[in-house]
């Protein structure tokens, strides 16, 4: 379910309540910053729109423009929330490191690695496997080659991508080399 927070913005609380029932979110009213923290610890779903900018606060949309077609904030909660739900399927965390899959880019602390799709396919494709995946498997599920066609394009491609790997962030061990095929643990 998804959860809008109306955070010190009374009169549009006031507004939404009436609605409730056509609205396909939960309401919340919220005035203080403490409560709010509580809050958004335990909702997973969540946007928080308020008057005015609050600094430290995510998911936040704010409506400083008044007044507003009723349909228009709803189609612009709507719209916040997509958003967000986007946002959050396009983060992927694998071991120590964030995969941004939209903008295609490995992540830790500061330093930033960009990659192809292929490279992104094949980590995603491997980190989802509990076990070593075969040179075969990848070049059928990842490059979509039959296995009767002689080429190293998957060797290759792994060997490239360690070695990017390794130049950014010293990493020799996110993608194994087993007997059987290659495995990210």
């Amino acid at each position: 379910m998804q959860n809008l927070i109306i955070y010190k913005f009374n009169s549009l609380y006031h507004i939404l309540e009436e609605l409730d029932l056509d609205l396909n979110f939960d309401i919340i009213f919220l005035e203080k910053e403490n409560s709010l923290n509580d809050t958004i610890k335990n909702l997973g779903n969540y946007l928080i729109i308020s008057n005015k900018k609050h600094l430290n606060i995510g998911n936040q949309f704010v409506l400083d423009k008044m007044p507003i077609n009723i349909f228009k904030l709803i189609e612009k909660i709507n719209i916040e929330f997509l958003k967000l739900q986007f946002s959050s399927q396009s983060e992927v965390k694998i071991n120590k490191y964030n995969i941004d899959l939209n903008s295609r880019e490995m992540l830790k602390n500061n330093t930033k690695l960009k990659l192809t799709e292929k490279e992104i396919n094949t980590i995603t494709y491997l980190s989802n496997s509990n076990k070593p995946v075969s040179i075969d498997e990848l070049q059928k599920k990842v490059w979509s080659y039959q296995s009767d066609i002689e080429t190293h394009t998957v060797e290759t491609h792994i060997y490239r991508l360690r070695k990017k790997i390794l130049n950014v962030f010293g990493d020799n061990e996110f993608i194994l080399s087993k007997k059987n095929g290659y495995q990210i643990k």
